[in-house]
């Protein structure tokens, strides 16, 4: 069914033109076809009728009566059938046990605190060192070719005999990358990572397997070939253990572990670049454990699917969560989109305002799942606040954009060899079908109604906490350049202890024009954003200093639906509060950056006076020193007054709007009257002080406090 097929928002069919492969392992919803009759040629001469396999023939009061065909289930969450299986490339060794982990929530885990005698191991070539695992099959091919269900199937490796005490090491599984282990020395092994399928690069992303391990043993294990210079590594962050026999005995999941943790570069560089390692000691717990080592909590496409299965089976939430297929992936694998909201109960369905939310479009960034799984959690439930939500808007969320990168275990990029997050501009259908979709869902979605938001859920690698990448806006008013960074307070407000507004960056850099937050902010989605998760912990709050978990992680998911409420609360109290808090906070920049112009002229000045002053007499000089004092303290002395917040909250006194201003903005007339030629906040001239480019976001405050919605 063609793309360009759909009817309304609430049924959006969107999937490639070739079904077949569906049709081989999905079974058809079970309809009682008593006294029915395919209607073909044969059945019924009449040419009004055409040839088809969607009308049935039953047979009431002594005639056949023509009727349509039940739809069945939709394309890989079947209430009846399968789920899709996975496919790999053809190539891609895969074993045929299935790992699983169970969910848990830690206590709190603190950061690693460097003690300065963490070691560097620099290992030289030796050809007395023992290669106790390599996976060639991944460089059998320079580019994708086809896929297989399942990819090669191959069994689990074991250790040589009873006697050997060598750890084994195994990666061929969903979501899993290893690429060579080097046992050096009795208890110390070199990892290397393998890099992105297709590519030469991209080396962060690692999940492995180890078994035949001992208890009470001092191991130690370096990853030699990142690529990053900077690390959440150097900053506390320690490695995700999990123990089946830890799982099973004690209900234990993944835990943050690792003693003598550091990031450091090292000697390995070749053809003009530098690598970096990753060296940590642990203690198994127990012997003879299957054990397993990641960068971050996995989440796999097999864990989305059992998800969305879950849901078509839930007799409530089915009803207003739609699950479709958008497309097929280069390895027809296939990309969910689900819609969200209130079945619609009268024609006036179109007042509805849409939200959406795309994750792992970098598949190593296995953060991002877990918050789309919290926003979904509470977005499909039962609370008041969800319904509310429901009932309000229609949400289109695609949770997993790269489902490819995701099975093979790739950190960044597609079974295309490319980024996925630079292609939003691209017209190349075949080799990026996933953002192509999604950016033509959204466009003939923008046709119909209003987006009011759209955020791309990412991980990051090198700063703490949460935070959004916005858009500068510099092209537009200054009033939508303030908008467009409500939503984020708010944001920070719901969730102090992790998400950092400070963190929050709202420009377009060349390098990202092809990104979907730029993209979808050129279409015309005012707040249009990123948000990134650290990978590591946070740096507020009682968070501080403590890594994220699941649990934390999820209920960002939760926090995101409490600050949608708020955006959107008819209430603008919330709203005009954060809007004024933003005038302060910028009218604080802005006054920074005249006084460090104002330091920069000064030094200027010194120096044409310096220039100036030479060879004349010492009167010259008397009076060039004394004028430059004078200025001096005329520069100090305003630096002074301008830093005092008493000050600088009666200078936005002092420009209130008039009725009329009120009036226009309280009508979403948030056109700025101004005389700069530039909106862009970069180039306000210092007399900034005497014609405010804020006043027109003022607005009347009760006297009363804030009522705090309950959550």
């Amino acid at each position: 069914m063609s793309e360009d097929s759909e009817k309304e928002d609430y049924s959006d069919r969107t999937i490639s033109d070739d079904e077949s492969d569906e049709d081989n392992f999905m079974k058809f919803v079970s309809e009682d076809i008593h006294r029915c009759a395919l209607l073909t040629a044969d059945s019924i001469s009449d040419p009004f009728f055409p040839r088809t396999t969607q009308i049935l023939l039953e047979y009431q009061l002594g005639r056949w009566v023509p009727r349509l065909r039940e739809p069945r289930d939709l394309y890989g969450v079947s209430s009846s059938g399968p789920l899709s299986p996975t496919r790999w490339p053809y190539h891609c060794e895969v074993i045929d046990e299935k790992v699983q982990h169970i969910d848990w929530t830690p206590y709190p885990e603190p950061l690693y605190t460097p003690t300065g005698l963490e070691m560097e191991p620099l290992y030289p070539n030796s050809k007395e060192d023992t290669v106790v695992y390599l996976a060639e099959d991944a460089y059998k091919e320079p580019c994708f070719v086809y896929s297989r269900v399942g990819g090669n199937r191959t069994p689990l490796k074991q250790p040589v005999d009873n006697y050997d005490n060598t750890l084994t090491f195994e990666a061929r599984f969903e979501s899993g990358n290893l690429q060579k282990v080097v046992k050096v020395a009795e208890y110390e092994y070199q990892l290397t990572v393998r890099p992105d399928l297709f590519t030469n690069k991209h080396t962060q992303w690692y999940y492995f397997q180890v078994t035949n391990t001992q208890a009470g043993i001092v191991y130690r294990f370096t990853i030699i070939n990142f690529t990053k210079p900077a690390s959440l590594y150097n900053r506390g962050m320690r490695p995700l253990f999990y123990s089946e026999k830890e799982a099973k005995a004690h209900n234990i999941g993944w835990q943050r572990i690792g003693d003598q943790i550091k990031y450091y570069r090292n000697n390995q560089g070749q053809e003009g670049r530098h690598y970096f390692s990753l060296t940590w000691t642990f203690q198994f717990p127990h012997n003879k454990d299957t054990c397993y080592f990641a960068h971050c909590y996995p989440y796999t496409y097999t864990n989305l699917q059992e998800y969305l299965s879950t849901i078509s089976h839930d007799s409530v939430r089915s009803k207003f969560c739609k699950i479709r297929v958008l497309c097929h992936t280069i390895a027809r694998n296939m990309v969910y989109v689900l819609t969200i909201t209130t079945p619609f109960k009268s024609t006036d369905s179109r007042k509805r305002k849409a939200v959406i939310l795309t994750a792992r479009v970098h598949p190593g960034e296995t953060n991002s799942s877990w918050i789309m799984k919290g926003f979904l959690d509470y977005i499909l439930g039962d609370s008041s606040d969800a319904q509310l939500l429901r009932d309000t808007f229609i949400f289109k969320v695609v949770p997993m954009l790269n489902p490819d990168g995701v099975i093979v275990g790739n950190y960044r990029c597609s079974l295309a060899g490319r980024d996925l997050n630079r292609n939003y501009t691209s017209f190349r259908k075949e080799s990026f079908p996933s953002v192509w979709y999604t950016r033509n869902m959204i466009r003939r979605l923008m046709e119909k109604r209003e987006v009011i938001l759209y955020c791309d859920l990412h991980g990051h690698s090198r700063k703490e906490n949460i935070f959004m990448y916005g858009c500068d806006g510099s092209d537009r008013c200054k009033a939508l350049y303030l908008q467009q960074r409500i939503f984020p307070l708010m944001l920070s407000k719901n969730c102090p202890d992790k998400f950092s507004f400070s963190a929050c960056k709202f420009n377009v850099q060349k390098s990202k024009e092809g990104t979907g937050r730029v993209v979808m902010w050129k279409m015309g989605i005012r707040n249009s954003f990123t948000m990134e998760a650290t990978f590591c912990g946070s740096t507020l709050g009682n968070k501080r200093g403590t890594h994220f978990n699941t649990k934390d992680l999820e209920s960002v998911g939760y926090h995101f639906c409490d600050s949608l409420l708020d955006y959107c609360d008819p209430d603008r109290t919330k709203y005009y509060q954060c809007l004024k808090e933003l005038e302060e906070m910028e009218k604080h920049i802005n006054l920074e950056k005249i006084l460090e112009d104002s330091d920069t002229s000064l030094k200027e000045i010194t120096l044409d006076l310096e220039s100036s002053s030479r060879g004349s007499d010492s009167s010259e000089s008397s009076e060039s020193q004394t004028y430059l004092l004078k200025l001096t303290s005329q520069i100090k002395s305003k630096k002074k007054h301008l830093k005092t917040k008493k000050e600088r909250n009666s200078t936005i006194a002092s420009h209130q709007n008039t009725r009329e201003e009120q009036e226009a903005c309280d009508k979403g007339h948030l056109a700025r009257r101004h005389t700069e030629s530039n909106s862009d906040v970069k180039d306000i001239k210092p007399n900034i002080s005497d014609d405010c480019i804020f006043d027109y976001f003022r607005r009347p405050f009760p006297n009363q406090g804030l009522e705090e919605r309950s959550p």
